[in-house]
């Protein structure tokens, strides 16, 4: 079968590999039928990530066909159209029991990192019965792929770690796909004024789209300066970093209120500043996790109610033949305008 495999930092190619096959019971091979890129595989091909290692077919997001299931499965059956999770949990570890499941003893993220991934035409997924969802009829199943990661990981990691409530201020620093799955989760609790803070106006116009009520653009004013005088000085309840570099955690600091919340959700691969200096007396949290996809139930209800439309979160297809051609335009988003790209074998 065709793969996208890492080979190393900034090395990867569209391989001819061997098909997986069930290793144990309690797996299901699944047939993929729409894969994408995640900002995550970008930071895996700079060699942020050391745990995936040469030679691992990429990617942690997909909808697909079951093909084959073990004799443990289920919950499913052949044929079943599936959503894959991107955080694989066996449902019975003290980890998992607290709905900790990036943390499962035995599985946690493991898709295109620890284990084969997505970004090819077929993946076994292990403990399938627990880390995979049935499609509901009628779905867009291309925009059900973004509820694999970006929109759990918006919600888990920005909306409810930095506790956005009614009447709340939020700052999105960072408008790509993950901030856009917070911006558009974040609605769900009614805050009073969400910045979008960005260095591309064709991201902050989406975003407005999207229902952002501020942009910030940060390479033409301070940010800080901007978002200080939007709030008569006192910041905002919840700062949340959706880029993953220093400058944006840094920023978040001079971004959030007394009694207000940092919510980190950006793959991080450098050291940060922390400025507890100024920080220490401001009653401050400061929040990190891996996306436990413990909300996928809940957000799948959502779209399908049609409460929830992650559609628009999709600028370009490709098939998967093309796979260097997606990350290229993938990580040249600033010219190509791309957010979520969608790979079909």
């Amino acid at each position: 079968m065709k793969a996208l495999v890492y080979h190393g930092p900034n090395t990867k190619s569209l391989d001819e590999v061997a098909k997986p096959a069930i290793i144990d019971p309690g797996d299901a091979l699944v047939r993929i039928t729409h894969t994408t890129i995640c900002g995550t595989d970008l930071h895996i091909l700079k060699g942020d990530v050391p745990s995936c290692t040469p030679g691992r077919i990429l990617g942690h997001e997909g909808v697909g066909v079951i093909e084959y299931t073990g004799s443990a499965v289920t919950s499913f059956k052949v044929g079943d159209h599936v959503l894959i999770s991107c955080i694989t949990s066996c449902g019975r570890c003290e980890n998992c029991r607290r709905s900790m499941y990036s943390h499962c003893i035995s599985g946690g993220w493991m898709l295109g990192n620890t284990i084969d991934g997505t970004q090819a035409e077929y993946v076994r997924i292990p403990h399938a019965d627990t880390s995979l969802y049935p499609v509901p009829a009628g779905t867009d199943e291309e925009a059900l792929v973004m509820l694999s990661d970006i929109l759990p990981t918006g919600f888990e990691c920005g909306v409810l770690n930095g506790k956005i409530a009614p009447g709340g201020t939020v700052a999105i620093v960072g408008a790509g796909p993950i901030g856009l799955a917070c911006l558009l989760t974040a609605q769900f609790y009614s805050p009073a004024a969400i910045f979008m803070i960005d260095i591309d106006d064709k991201r902050l116009a989406t975003a407005r789209r999207f229902g952002a009520t501020h942009l910030v653009n940060g390479g033409a004013v301070d940010a800080a300066t901007a978002i200080a005088a939007l709030t008569n000085g006192r910041g905002v309840d919840t700062a949340v970093e959706a880029v993953g570099i220093p400058a944006t955690f840094e920023l978040c600091q001079n971004l959030v209120a007394a009694g207000g919340v940092i919510a980190n959700i950006g793959v991080h691969g450098v050291k940060a500043d922390l400025h507890l200096e100024r920080l220490w007396s401001h009653n401050v949290t400061i929040t990190t996790r891996l996306v436990d996809t413990a909300s996928t139930s809940m957000l799948l209800k959502t779209v399908a109610a049609k409460t929830l439309d992650p559609a628009p979160l999709i600028t370009h297809r490709f098939a998967l033949c093309d796979a260097m051609d997606a990350y290229d335009v993938f990580a040249r988003a600033a010219d190509t305008g791309a957010l979520k790209v969608i790979i079909t074998p």
